[in-house]
């Protein structure tokens, strides 16, 4: 049941010289190719379906803005409100048959493996919770059946989308944005003559017909007279849990001329100016364990801080907010004719024709995307960001970790957002909760497990069924994430916190890792283990009736895939950097070292190619979407050209045999493969790919058909590892350049160390550079060209370390200026 409150108050304090000169622009700047290709998205056409729609969020509220004339359409969401309520899916005592389970696998059993895994140790529910669409603001305007000049865009300099067009002699302008300061998404509508815009503003609920009755529905609008509208409502049940969560949503108009009415649901606004409405919402939701919050107050306190606000100090705030972000990163390769285009022209185009700098667009939408689904104090970003207009959404948009939860933040560091990954880290905090449990009860063990799978209610145990569910690294590879952001950042405090995950995940593996017995090398392998989502080819693995999912399928269940294999080298080695950076826990430390000396290392198969798997089983889908076995190549740093080239080709045969092609996220993911291979071409043939297949008009990523973001945030990451690298120790410039990109300059990239640099190259070489040291200490550099260094114009010296790198030392807070010799 949802009530909408929306709010008339009417203003009539603004002038018409001046409403017309601030808010009137015709887009002429777009027609004369005057404006940044690499920071506007454009179309002359509206959005024909959610798919084409253009994004505006602040974190916390989104929204998917159409474009349309006559009716338009801004679909809804808050990044809070999913179906069910707090629940737990630990299953107790199943730690009792792990042994057995254990022992069908090592003998060559994997189906009675499977089923006992099923029985036993899935969680219950065996499925999660969805995130849920909120509403439909829907805006019905007089005398639009037919337009002149339209444009609509999305500029991302400024997180503001617009629209603009001529009818009956009057040009219309509307902008959309969604508002971190005032917690708003505002709709602002303007006109170049006065009294000619009248409107129908309505608010709709959505119903969730698969998950809930006719009769019983989760939202109501009431009408309450001249005060408005109130839309209030409650999230489905699902899989047996109550649907906890509540909502109020209201709209706010602010006019300038006119009349403002409310007719039973409908806000009518006749022979206005101008007009402003401002969306507000709140649930509920407090945390994964608290559903208790005062939504009614969160929405009164929103309306009454911006009660008095100009709309024009509302924006300027908003894009304050805003480009204290974005602006942080410049990226600008190469224009062309191609790049002044419509943007759905320019994908179009873009296998055909030159244009360099749509890279630069895709990177900075990447960034964009990031900033508008996840800010401190907000949910981290889901399947879908926080976007989505569907009650029974594609894998429920919520939380996969199997590649796609991490592939989210993978741009965050590098691209100077790193406090944007706060979100990430709560979440992987509130994990080891119902983790903790799991790991006891399910395993027998210390520490904290998650599986492939989460929702806002940080649920942990194995879901969906035991083909996807015995990941049992989806939480060590989250943790590896928050390592990261120490390498970044170079925060001791930021460690302190972080170090019970970071042990506690050691912890879980300390206990469950069991001695491989197929061999004499006293290996030590995960068991139960899984590939995603990749079944292998072998004795004992055949089709078979799945009583979980209930549906014919391959296992996947087995011992030591590689994947699991190289996150635990790397989860191992962060946490024996950890305890000595912090001078802890030195006994525990030496233990962990000693077992990830026994891990299995990547293997050769008989065919040549690495590894999927501890066994040389054969590949069941040898064009499979997920590339899990190379992950110890990227984000990993266990494969290395410079540090295991025996490796390389290995991989390479395996790249080989998947293709460039695949889902949204398969094809960033390879991106950043061929780039830590040194391929800048390979990389770039690939995102051509990823454009024309597998990219919708705005620059969303697809996952074969649904939206997903992954993919756009992959690729923001990709485009950076062939341009700068950090992961050796060294800033590697331009390490994997394609030959298009012969000239640019990205500057306020990010470095492992806690450097930012800048830098410009002509004919494919850096002709300059600035390195600013945040914290100090020494910065090994590879220009691929002679340099020299200057800091506060005094020669800095350098020491030649081999193989074209040089190093300095540097001063915490000091700039360091390079050109090329």
């Amino acid at each position: 049941m949802k009530r909408v409150a929306i709010s008339i108050f009417l203003i009539l304090s603004y002038s018409l010289n001046s409403l017309y000169s601030q808010d009137i622009i015709t887009p002429a700047a777009i027609d004369q190719k005057n404006f940044d290709p690499s920071t506007l998205l454009w179309y002359k056409t509206p959005a024909s379906a959610w798919e084409e729609a253009l994004p505006v969020g602040n974190g916390r509220l989104g929204a998917m803005v159409f474009g349309k004339y006559a009716e338009e359409r801004i679909q809804l969401n808050d990044d809070t409100y999913w179906s069910g309520g707090p629940y737990s899916t630990v299953v107790k005592g199943g730690y009792k048959k792990l042994p057995e389970i254990q022992k069908d696998i090592f003998e060559g059993r994997p189906l009675d493996a499977h089923k006992l895994f099923g029985r036993y140790l899935m969680g219950y529910p065996v499925e999660q919770q969805k995130y849920q669409s909120l509403a439909n603001l829907i805006l019905s305007f007089k005398n639009e059946k037919e337009v002149s000049g339209y444009k609509r865009w999305l500029d991302l300099n400024t997180g503001i989308t617009s629209v603009q067009y001529t009818a009956h002699g009057v040009t219309y302008k509307r902008e959309v944005f969604s508002s971190v300061p005032d917690q708003t998404i505002a709709i602002r509508i303007t006109a170049d003559k006065p009294g000619s815009i009248s409107l129908t503003a309505e608010l709709r609920g959505v119903r969730n017909s698969s998950m809930s009755n006719y009769a019983t529905d989760y939202f109501r609008m009431d009408g309450v007279g001249n005060d408005g509208l109130v839309l209030t409502g409650k999230s489905a049940d699902y899989m047996g849990i109550e649907g906890k969560l509540r909502y109020e949503a209201r709209l706010k108009a602010v006019a300038d001329g006119g009349t403002v009415k409310v007719d039973g649901v409908d806000l009518i606004v006749e022979n206005a100016n101008a007009v402003t409405l401002y969306f507000v919402d709140a649930t509920n939701f407090v945390n994964y364990r608290d559903v208790t919050g005062d939504y009614h107050a969160k929405v009164e306190k929103y309306l009454k801080d911006i009660e008095g606000k100009s709309y024009k100090n509302i924006k300027d705030a908003a894009v304050e907010d805003y480009q204290s972000l974005f602006n942080r990163v410049t990226l600008a390769l190469p224009a062309t004719k191609n790049s002044f285009l419509p943007t759905d022209e320019r994908i179009k185009n873009f296998s055909t024709e030159s244009d360099p700098q749509l890279a630069s667009l895709c990177y900075q939408f990447g960034r964009y995307v990031l900033i508008s689904s996840s800010r401190p104090g907000t949910q981290p970003a889901n399947l879908q960001g926080i976007w989505n207009d569907n009650m029974n959404p594609p894998w429920d948009s919520k939380y996969t970790t199997n590649i796609n939860t991490e592939m989210n933040y993978w741009p965050a560091e590098t691209g100077n957002l790193s406090e944007l990954t706060e979100p990430l880290v709560k979440m992987v905090k509130e994990l080891t909760d119902q983790g903790s449990q799991v790991a006891k009860e399910e395993y027998g063990a210390r520490g904290w497990v998650l599986h492939q799978n989460t929702d806002i209610w940080r649920v942990a145990a194995p879901m969906d069924g035991p083909t996807w569910g015995t990941f049992t690294v989806g939480g060590a590879w989250l943790t590896t994430q928050l390592w990261e952001h120490y390498l970044f950042t170079l925060d001791k405090n930021y460690l302190r916190d972080i170090y019970p995950v970071l042990k506690g995940s050691v912890e879980f593996f300390m206990d469950f890792l069991v001695e491989y017995p197929n061999n004499n090398k006293k290996w030590l392998v995960t068991c139960p283990s899984t590939s995603p989502e990749n079944p292998p080819k072998g004795p004992g693995y055949r089709y078979f009736f799945d009583e979980v999912t209930a549906m014919y399928y391959f296992t996947t269940i087995c011992a030591g895939s590689s994947i699991d294999m190289q996150i635990l080298t790397d989860l191992f080695g962060d946490y024996i950097k950890a305890s000595k950076i912090l001078g802890i826990d030195h006994e525990f430390s030496d233990k962990v070292e000693k077992a990830r000396a026994r891990l299995v290392p990547p293997q050769i198969g008989s065919n040549g190619m690495l590894q999927e798997w501890t066994e040389d089983f054969d590949q069941l889908e040898p064009k499979h979407r997920h590339i899990s076995l190379l992950y110890g190549l990227y984000p990993g740093n266990v494969i290395s050209v410079k540090r295991t080239p025996s490796l390389i080709e290995p991989v390479k045969k395996v790249l080989e045999e998947r293709g460039d092609e695949g889902a949204g996220f398969s094809r960033a993911w390879k991106m950043s493969i061929w780039a830590r291979l040194y391929d800048g071409n390979k990389a770039y043939k690939i995102f051509k790919g990823y454009l024309d297949k597998q990219c919708f008009p705005q620059l969303f990523a697809k996952c074969f058909t649904p939206m997903q973001v992954d993919g756009t945030l992959g690729v923001t990451a990709a485009i950076t590892e062939m341009l700068m690298q950090s992961h050796e120790g060294v800033i590697d410039l331009l390490p994997a350049l394609p030959d298009e990109w012969s000239e640019g300059k990205f500057h306020g990239v990010f470095a492992r160390g806690a450097f930012e640099v800048n830098f410009d190259w002509k004919e494919h070489k850096i002709i300059k550079a600035v390195v600013y040291s945040k914290q100090g200490g020494s910065c090994k550099l590879d220009a691929k060209v002679p340099i020299v260094v200057f800091c506060n114009g005094q020669k800095i010296p350098l020491k030649n370390v081999g193989n074209g790198v040089v190093e300095f030392l540097t001063k915490k807070g000091e700039h360091y200026n390079i050109n090329a010799k």
